[in-house]
């Protein structure tokens, strides 16, 4: 810990520990995230379900209505967090990959930078649901050890509760039960109080069906147990007493698991929930863009770290208020388990602009982990076969996918209605082509440079699929009629079948 010596004559003047004052300046930080979630909390309007932990949060706090992920899947956008730079720039940007390459040796995650300005960093909490503890990036790392990027590739100081004696302390933990898992059932079923489904609103592009109903409701459910969990984090700090030096960020990973959510670059895909609380913050509601690069930066600017000039984002949070610059936001999605995909966004308050170098192929490529995963999928390809699915939801099952998109988020939230071929709209197409033209020509984007030469291994033997047809062919039923699957990990087990993992890019 460095200490000025300044600071140092004062606590020999006053008879105190200068790390004991260097403690108290410095704020401690919990980044709580949960995984696979949209704005879809009662303070961002959501429908049907209720938040009231994290609603005190935002009304005290700083919401963010317009907080992006730089990737719309998991490990990718964990990537570009923990090191505060886009996954594209730093070959993070295909899923589960490069788990044996090192970073560049000019760049290292956010938590090497707050040890040297003296904090604790650790990792999950036994209060929650599997203790937190996930890390989930694309390089070489552990998840507790030391850092030089060169032989010892700890992210984390130690897996435990914080204390007053950690202080000041950096505190990551993971809320899973968000994910999609086999516990979606039995949470709901042990619910209190289950959201009911007559109170929740769909949007237009999933079909209006009793058991897609049904599905988000469950979602729901998962979302108040993770509130709950925000809750016991919260109590910890006042019963340990640490809350009035603490400042907590909650965000999540990307957005929610379901049809245009997770895996793409629409509004429920890249948009999530952003909420900073605690001491020194003012109440404020934020409308501009802000991304999740910003609060790895602005994580670094509380904590008095150094700010590498490598850094993607910048620090929105300024003597306890929000400080942000308008502008827009570039967003990628590659490689996802045995689908090889290429999409790039440009997004800013009142558009979003997509480019699809993909095109062949439509948006449900039947992938492994979405037909285990997306129970409202299942049932929209049974309606499209009878011929009964809307207009509207028969968009996400089409067969090819446009090379341009342009969506007006104002009069258009939910995507539904493409201007990239309309002619009033040519010159917003424009500018925000060629803004995204600037960001990859000033920026290597690595899933450019790679798309052409990525290589996925996935055969029958890797599909759970195929082996539950054959040993369980009611459960393949359920799942094709969109029933929720509860057994997932068991099956798995069983089957001896390995995580699709892709091949290292270079």
């Amino acid at each position: 810990m460095r200490i000025s010596k300044s600071t140092l004559a004062l606590c020999v003047v006053a008879g105190v520990s200068a790390v004991d004052v260097a403690a108290e300046e410095k704020p401690n930080i919990i980044w709580i995230m949960a995984e696979d979630m949209g704005q879809d909390l009662a303070c961002y309007g959501m429908k049907g379900v209720k938040t009231p932990v994290l609603d005190k949060m935002a009304s005290e706090g700083i919401l963010f209505t317009n907080a992006c992920c730089s990737n719309p899947i998991s490990s990718p956008s964990r990537s570009a967090m923990m090191t505060g730079v886009h996954q594209n720039i730093i070959n993070a940007h295909n899923h589960r990959s490069n788990r044996d390459i090192p970073l560049s040796r000019d760049v290292q995650p956010i938590t090497y930078h707050l040890r040297d300005a003296g904090y604790t960093c650790l990792l999950g909490n036994d209060d929650v649901m599997n203790k937190g503890t996930k890390t989930d990036c694309n390089f070489k790392h552990t998840a507790v050890g030391e850092w030089n990027g060169v032989d010892k590739f700890g992210l984390f100081d130690k897996r435990a509760n914080f204390t007053k004696s950690h202080q000041p302390f950096f505190n990551q933990i993971q809320l899973v039960v968000t994910h999609r898992g086999d516990w979606w059932r039995s949470v709901s079923e042990k619910s209190a109080h289950r959201v009911d489904t007559c109170d929740i609103e769909l949007p237009p592009y999933m079909e209006d069906h009793p058991q897609i109903r049904k599905e988000w409701a469950s979602y729901l459910d998962q979302v108040e147990y993770m509130d709950n969990e925000v809750g016991l984090i919260l109590q910890q700090l006042e019963d340990t007493g640490v809350i009035d030096n603490t400042i907590v960020v909650f965000i999540a990973d990307n957005g929610r698991c379901n049809i245009k959510g997770k895996g793409y670059l629409y509004e429920p895909g890249i948009k999530i929930p952003m909420i900073v609380w605690g001491k020194g913050i003012k109440p404020a509601v934020v409308d501009d863009i802000v991304s999740t690069l910003d609060i790895s930066a602005t994580i670094l600017d509380l904590a008095g770290a150094s700010m590498p000039s490598y850094l993607s984002g910048k620090p929105i949070i300024k003597d306890g208020e929000p400080k942000v610059e308008q502008g827009s936001f570039y967003a990628a999605r590659d490689t996802w388990d045995e689908i090889v995909d290429c999409m790039r966004s440009i997004k800013n308050k009142e558009y979003s602009y997509i480019r699809n170098y993909v095109t062949d192929e439509g948006w449900d490529r039947h992938q492994h982990y979405l037909d285990f995963n997306r129970p409202a999928l299942h049932v929209m390809r049974m309606l499209k076969e009878e011929g009964r699915l809307s207009q509207e939801a028969s968009i996400f099952l089409a067969s090819t996918k446009p090379k341009e998109e342009l969506y007006d988020l104002k009069s258009d939230p939910h995507e539904m209605n493409n201007l990239a071929d309309d002619p009033n709209y040519a010159a917003i197409k424009e500018q925000m082509s060629t803004e995204m033209d600037r960001w990859q020509a000033k920026y290597k984007d690595m899933g450019l440079l790679d798309l052409n030469s990525r290589k996925v291994d996935f055969t029958e033997k890797d599909d759970l699929r195929i082996w539950l047809q054959q040993n369980n062919p009611e459960a393949w039923e359920n799942i094709k009629r969109g029933e929720m699957v509860e057994s997932y990990k068991k099956w798995k087990s069983q089957s001896s079948i390995p995580k699709i993992k892709n091949t290292k890019t270079k």
